[in-house]
């Protein structure tokens, strides 16, 4: 079955960074775009960071563009979100999206994995 494990989150100074890390199994990895979301306390899941199946493209909202970087090795089935120049306001708990994928032959599903804990905060 398709699972997703996120690593890496923790508590972390303003001007810090961090790496979060998914690992995706259970599907064919190299065929699907991947997501980065995340929800803090009181507000909806906001999309972070977008990258494309193979990794040529990437988008990210504006509120951490020039921050984060969002990667992906195909060969390992992960996906990576480098978090430079983190600020409070980035704290919330950090979602890798598998969006879309074919879980039979008519049926299209969004995955998850259980999320990762980011506070940011001096």
């Amino acid at each position: 079955q398709v699972q997703l494990v996120e690593s890496g989150g923790g508590w972390v100074q303003p001007g810090g960074s961090l790496r979060l890390s998914c690992a995706a199994s259970g599907f064919t990895f190299s065929n699907y775009p991947m997501n980065w979301y995340r929800q803090a306390p009181g507000k909806e899941r906001e999309l972070v960071a977008t990258i494309t199946n193979t990794g040529t493209g990437t988008n990210y909202v504006y509120s951490v563009k020039g921050r984060f970087t969002i990667s992906r090795d195909n060969a390992k089935n992960m996906v990576y979100l480098q978090m430079n120049s983190l600020k409070p306001e980035d704290t919330a708990v950090y979602y890798c999206n598998a969006p879309r994928v074919w879980v039979d032959i008519r049926s299209l599903k969004d995955f998850w994995g259980q999320g990762t804990q980011v506070t940011v905060s001096s």
